[in-house]
């Protein structure tokens, strides 16, 4: 959930309108009813996401987190759906009119490595194939796809639902048209290096209103879409596995399964820190030449400082088990409902739900470290004034600066 900022401008018509739309649906007695709020809400939103007032948007979502989480909830999920989402209407052979839909799509990449994770231009070979396994194995017949030439890092994907809405009608049309004619995102910013990140490629599909965009949709899947899903993701594995790699060479790689953007950025959020934690541990290990069993993790909660104990995220600081200098940590954020009560993980329903930090804690313990210390306070997140890192909590519960020791071996890189 993207969290507003706290400045709160006295709302504008447009804004007061998306709140007391929002509030309307909340309020809905019957289906229909809702269902004709959410049209009005829609057709407000497409106004201002075409004309790119985001701000407007932004007021009523910061006035709406601090008073009431139902109706926000409602005006984001509006948001997020007509930012990525369209539709077109042309006239047909027949003379009559035919409308379709478009779906922004995110196929998320896990990726690792001791080294640099690449990010850019896909080259057109690559992209051909990558579109052509893309359409056979993941989306339903009689659908129109267009990829992005450009294998996203987090800091190129939009920052604004604004500019996902301009990025949707973009790839649609091209969707729809056919056109191979998209020009690569620019480049990122240059950002700290993680061990492990996420790569995103972006896609549209399109096709007649109330047809099926994925494979999984089609009639006869229907009895059985869940066995169809995981066979599609099976296949999208093994067959774009290889394309992806040879855009990030020296990496591992995962591939997750692509759905709308929104949902699919939000589920590789979360699947990528148990990597990080894999891959933390796989360079210390390899770096320092230990054995798992050498390190010590150390896993602390933080927070805003207005939001009292709230933890928003635990980072994690290895030591070796000998020494209380943090050589590395990585960052374990908190998304939507979780929280330091715990909520279920995806899949499973357990008798007690699982709290983030015993998630954390299993995965560290997966990868053989035993050693975990817990720092019972919460903390503010502080930053390295110099270097903007992340700070991490050593076992005596000092907040100190990750540093690899003096005399690692050349060549090896310091990752935040």
């Amino acid at each position: 959930m993207r969290r507003p900022s706290k400045d709160s401008p006295k709302l504008s018509a447009e804004s007061q309108r998306l709140v007391s739309i929002s509030n309307a649906i909340v309020q809905a007695a019957s289906r229909v009813e809702e269902r004709t709020w959410e049209r009005n809400l829609h057709l407000q939103l497409q106004k201002l996401l075409k004309s790119n007032h985001q701000d407007s948007i932004d007021a009523a979502l910061n006035v709406l987190f601090k008073g009431d989480l139902a109706v926000y909830d409602v005006l984001m999920d509006g948001v997020e759906a007509v930012s990525e989402s369209s539709t077109m209407t042309e006239q047909g052979a027949d003379g009559a009119d035919v409308t379709w839909q478009a779906l922004l799509v995110a196929a998320p990449v896990l990726a690792w490595t001791r080294f640099s994770i690449p990010s850019g231009t896909i080259p057109n070979d690559i992209l051909s194939a990558l579109s052509a396994h893309f359409s056979a194995h993941l989306l339903a017949e009689g659908t129109q796809v267009a990829i992005a030439p450009t294998l996203y890092s987090i800091d190129q994907l939009p920052r604004t639902h604004a500019e996902t809405y301009a990025l949707t009608h973009k790839l649609a049309q091209a969707a729809h048209k056919g056109s191979g004619n998209i020009k690569p995102a620019a480049p990122g910013p240059d950002t700290s290096q993680f061990l492990a990140d996420t790569r995103y490629l972006i896609a549209a599909i399109v096709a007649p209103v109330g047809a099926p965009l994925f494979r999984w949709q089609e009639p006869q899947h229907h009895v059985n879409f869940e066995a169809e899903r995981t066979h599609a993701l099976e296949q999208w594995r093994a067959q774009a596995g290889p394309n992806i790699a040879r855009l990030l060479p020296g990496c591992g790689v995962d591939l997750l399964l692509p759905e709308a953007y929104y949902v699919a950025c939000r589920e590789a959020d979360k699947d990528i820190r148990p990597v990080s934690i894999r891959a933390a541990v796989h360079y210390l290990t390899n770096t320092l030449g230990v054995e798992p069993g050498d390190l010590r993790a150390v896993v602390a909660g933080f927070g805003d400082e207005a939001s009292d104990n709230q933890v928003d995220e635990y980072r994690v600081g290895f030591t070796l088990r000998q020494s209380s200098d943090v050589v590395y940590g990585i960052v374990w954020p908190l998304y939507g409902q979780e929280d330091e009560e715990g909520t279920p993980m995806e899949g499973t329903v357990p008798a007690r739900p699982l709290a983030p930090i015993d998630e954390i804690v299993g995965h560290l313990n997966e990868v053989g470290i035993a050693h975990v210390k817990r720092i019972g306070e919460r903390y503010v997140a502080e930053y390295c004034d110099d270097c903007g890192a992340p700070l991490f909590a050593d076992p005596t519960g000092e907040l100190v600066h990750a540093e690899m020791p003096e005399d690692t071996p050349a060549g090896s890189e310091h990752f935040h």
